[in-house]
């Protein structure tokens, strides 16, 4: 048989590397021959490729017991040279070799025979031409390109967590994001997004199952979200906060105007309608805290006018003191 491929080798692995040793091989090898950081590097593409067919086989316990029966029985003395279905017949009857009950090399043509059963490939052909059904096409080295489909028998359903910033959670839209795994995908994520939300990727999980992207809003740096509310501390200079007046203040649409009343104090409230964080179809407000903030270094000017506004100032904050 033809184009054995040692995986161990491919993904720079010890035969007997624990499964959290692979994933770790695999993710830091998929990241630098990803397609998308090596644009029209058709060495770099093939090499994917291969890491990807490797981990897949590798990462499965067994699948992997089965290449590692495969491996030892292609480097039998005579295996090559047209005799691969006497010595499988012959193998399981000593020594190493492998049980009767097991698998039967014989009934493959070459490598790359087994490992399409190996993972659920099978040739896709209409009208004596090689078509593609499938999201994903296998490479074979030293072989032309061939499309393979994805048997549906092992599909299943996957779970990836995503972390997004409260801003973008708010807004969704088109995102690209990149999965453990190694694949970036486009998201259309939808505005209003919240912690433990699940959105679903139809066809993006294993053999053509689902993936479900479970939603973390992370913290925000001014913004702090209670349900349908969002909180915020707004800083205003003693001038303002004595004259009030108009301000702006950031919220998840950008900045608005409001208004500040006379005499408003440190630690009071104030609420815009309708600026809060959608859920369920409703929008809360957005609470804005007020924090007076005096000038650490004010210039010589301000120090003057301060020193006349203090001479001529009848406001006296201690005046009522309980003593």
């Amino acid at each position: 048989m033809q184009n054995f491929r040692n995986y161990y080798d491919i993904l720079g692995v010890a035969r007997d590397a624990s499964i959290e040793e692979i994933k770790k091989a695999y993710r830091r090898l998929a990241r630098q021959y990803h397609p998308d950081l090596n644009p029209g590097n058709k060495t770099a593409e093939e090499k994917f490729k291969d890491l990807g067919e490797a981990y897949e086989v590798l990462s499965d316990t067994l699948k992997r017991a089965q290449y590692d029966q495969y491996g030892r029985f292609w480097q039998q003395r005579g295996f090559q040279g047209g005799q691969a279905a006497q010595a499988a017949r012959g193998w399981g009857r000593s020594g190493d070799r492998v049980a009767s009950d097991e698998v039967d090399f014989s009934n493959f043509s070459d490598f790359n025979s087994f490992v399409d059963q190996l993972l659920n490939r099978r040739f896709a052909k209409e009208n004596n031409t090689t078509t593609s059904t499938s999201t994903r096409d296998y490479y074979r080295p030293g072989t032309t390109k061939t499309a393979y489909t994805v048997s549906r028998a092992n599909r299943r359903d996957a779970e990836a967590r995503l972390t997004v910033p409260l801003n973008k959670a708010y807004l969704g839209g088109r995102e690209r994001i990149r999965l453990e795994d190694g694949r970036s995908l486009e998201v259309n994520m939808p505005a209003g997004m919240v912690t433990g939300q699940r959105i679903r990727l139809k066809g993006q999980g294993v053999s053509g199952g689902d993936l479900y992207l479970k939603i973390e809003v992370s913290d925000h740096p001014f913004f702090k979200q209670e349900g349908s509310n969002i909180y915020c501390q707004l800083p205003i200079t003693p001038s303002e906060a004595v004259l009030g007046g108009q301000v702006e203040v950031p919220t998840l649409d950008g900045f608005v105007k409001m208004t500040i009343p006379r005499g408003v104090r440190t630690g009071q409230r104030l609420r815009l309608a309708d600026k809060g964080y959608p859920i369920n179809g409703r929008r809360g407000d957005q609470i804005v805290e007020i924090q007076i903030v005096v000038p650490k270094d004010p210039s010589s000017t301000e120090r003057e006018l301060y020193e006349k506004l203090r001479q001529t100032e009848t406001f006296s904050p201690r005046a009522d003191l309980p003593l």
